[in-house]
């Protein structure tokens, strides 16, 4: 059952997915995706190594405040806009503090993925004393804006997103979801239509469909950054991306980790932007030898909680 925090008149949804007692580990999802998007295995597969995990739902997505629409056209025209068309980056981040005091966590682990690790970047700068770490995996650099942004996109992909027209109905809905998940994994990579039924299920139960509202993600991806620049994060940093990332170019992680002081940086062979099972007990693995680092340097066997 989802929960609501509260910034301003904003209600951001968040849903605690277990492991209460461990460490705590905030997910922020990608462009359009709701907290379903989070697939159960890696869900799993992190509280299986001592974190407390709770997801939430950005502004205009899944069950969280809806802005009213603007004409702001596709996500690739907001991006280059010079003004945000309806909130800030800054917003953004603040959403992210509001569910941390709603949950009465002084400080959390943060892993974002795509758009989530962009706003996971600018909380770690805007609010340094509530993230104990920082882990993207197929985002962009917080440094890049406008113009510059489009350097790190493989833009033959875009083409592919275009093409897609489905049905309003449940199965078109799952056919969608699952033409994205493909797209977005690696050539090689297996997308278990079981899996994303999983997600599409689970909207579809809250009466959500986020991946398909386009003039919510272009409101998303709009949201202009004032703030600081990567280099004044301080928060332990984990890199995480795909060398087969069929939407962002390897440059963004190598980027990104070399802004930030101390950053780890590392690509896996063979792996795309889509959150595959065969992704799970790595990233897990490396999110919990970050947050060993993070908090007392002594890595503790998995499974156990401590704490």
């Amino acid at each position: 059952m989802p929960h609501f925090a509260r910034n301003g008149e904003i209600r951001i949804a968040f849903e605690d997915l277990g492991g209460a007692g461990g460490d705590p580990l905030l997910l922020v999802m990608g462009l359009g995706a709701s907290r379903f998007w989070w697939p159960d295995g890696l869900v799993a597969e992190l509280v299986g190594r001592g974190f407390h995990v709770v997801a939430y739902d950005q502004r205009d997505a899944g069950e969280s405040s809806h802005l009213p629409d603007r004409r702001v056209g596709p996500p690739v025209k907001a991006l280059l806009h010079r003004k945000a068309p309806a909130y800030s980056a800054e917003d953004l981040t603040d959403d992210a503090v509001a569910v941390l005091d709603a949950l009465g966590w002084e400080g959390a682990h943060l892993f974002g993925h795509s758009l989530g690790g962009l706003i996971a970047q600018r909380t770690a700068i805007r609010h340094p004393k509530r993230v104990l770490s920082l882990a993207t995996s197929s985002a962009v650099p917080s440094d890049a804006k406008g113009l510059s942004v489009l350097r790190y996109l493989r833009l033959a992909c875009l083409p592919r997103f275009a093409r897609l027209h489905h049905p309003q109905t449940p199965e078109g809905n799952l056919d969608l979801a699952v033409a994205l998940a493909r797209i977005l994994a690696a050539t090689d990579q297996h997308v278990d239509e079981r899996e994303v039924r999983e997600f599409v299920d689970k909207e579809a139960a809250h009466q959500v469909a986020s991946f398909r509202d386009q003039a919510a993600q272009s409101r998303q991806i709009g949201a202009k950054w004032q703030g600081g620049r990567l280099a004044r994060i301080t928060a332990p940093t984990l890199v995480l991306h795909g060398e087969s990332d069929p939407l962002l170019r390897v440059a963004a992680a190598r980027d990104i980790a070399a802004a930030i002081p101390g950053a780890r940086l590392r690509t896996l062979p063979g792996v795309g932007h889509f959150l595959a099972r065969d992704v799970w007990a790595t990233y897990a693995g490396e999110l919990r030898a970050l947050a060993d680092r993070a908090v007392d340097g002594q890595p503790r066997t998995n499974g156990d909680p401590g704490r």
